[in-house]
C-alpha cells in the first residue's frame, strides 16, 4: 500500500463514520481466506467520494489531486529510499517555484513568528476559507530554549541563526525551504508553506525573524 493509500484512508477513519465503514468493507474484501486482494487507486477513490464531503478548506479535490511531486513522493513511503534520480528531479522542479521576495526584505517581526510558530490551526473543515493559518513549528522541532513541548521529526533548529549566520546564502535557503522544502530535500515531511498557500509572505518573513533575528528567543 502506497503513501496516498494509507494517508487516504486515515483521513477517512478521521474525518466521518462512513470512513470507517468504508475502511471495514475494504479491509474485509483484502482479507478473504487468507488470500490478499491489493487496493488500488480506484478503490480508494471511490471511498473519498462516497464518505467525504468538502466543507471550508478541506476539499475532496485537495486530497485526491496530487501535483507531480506529490505523485513522485507517494511511490516511496520511506523517504530514505527515494532513488537519488527521483530526488534530483523533484528538487529541481520544486526549486524553480520558490518565489522570494521582490522587495528583498527577508525578516519581520520575531514576536509574530513565534506566535506562528505555536499556533497548529488551520485549514481544516471547522475554519474558514482563506483564514490565517500557524505553522505550528513546534509539532517537528526545537526553537527556544524555553519551550518543553516540542516535536523531533526535523531537526532542532535552536540557536538556528546564532549558529549559522545571517549570509545571503543562509537568507536564501531558509526562505526556499520555508517556501518549498521539497527544493533541497525530496519528499520532506515538511509543508510547503509558500508554494501552497499555508502561509502568507508576511508571515514567511515573521518566521524567517524568528530563525534569525539576534533579539529572537531562538538564538538565546
Amino acid at each position: 500500500m502506497n503513501k496516498l493509500h494509507t494517508m487516504a484512508l486515515v483521513a477517512m477513519v478521521a474525518l466521518s463514520a462512513a470512513g470507517t465503514q468504508a475502511l471495514a468493507q475494504t479491509a474485509a474484501k483484502g482479507t478473504t481466506k487468507g488470500a490478499t486482494t491489493k487496493v488500488t487507486d480506484a478503490d480508494v477513490r471511490q471511498m473519498i467520494e462516497s464518505s467525504f464531503t468538502s466543507k471550508g478548506p478541506a476539499t475532496v479535490e485537495g486530497v485526491l489531486n496530487q501535483d507531480a511531486t506529490q505523485k513522485a513522493c507517494s511511490q516511496y513511503p520511506d523517504r530514505s529510499k527515494v532513488p537519488a534520480a527521483v530526488a534530483k528531479k523533484v528538487e529541481a522542479a520544486e526549486l524553480k517555484q520558490v518565489k522570494y521576495p521582490a522587495d528583498n526584505n527577508w525578516l519581520g517581526d520575531w514576536k509574530e513568528g513565534e506566535k506562528i510558530a505555536q499556533n497548529g490551526r488551520g485549514m481544516q473543515f471547522t475554519d474558514a476559507v482563506g483564514g490565517t493559518n500557524g505553522g505550528n513549528c513546534y509539532a517537528c522541532h526545537q526553537l527556544t530554549k524555553a519551550e518543553i513541548s516540542f516535536g523531533n521529526i526535523g531537526p532542532s533548529l535552536y540557536q538556528y541563526g546564532k549558529l549559522r549566520g545571517n549570509s545571503q546564502e543562509v537568507v536564501r535557503y531558509t526562505w526556499g525551504k520555508i517556501w518549498d522544502s521539497n527544493a533541497f530535500s525530496a519528499c520532506s515531511n515538511m509543508p510547503r508553506f509558500g508554494h501552497k498557500g499555508i502561509l502568507t509572505e508576511q508571515q514567511i518573513r515573521d518566521v524567517m525573524a524568528l530563525l534569525l533575528d539576534p533579539a529572537s528567543p531562538v538564538n538565546q
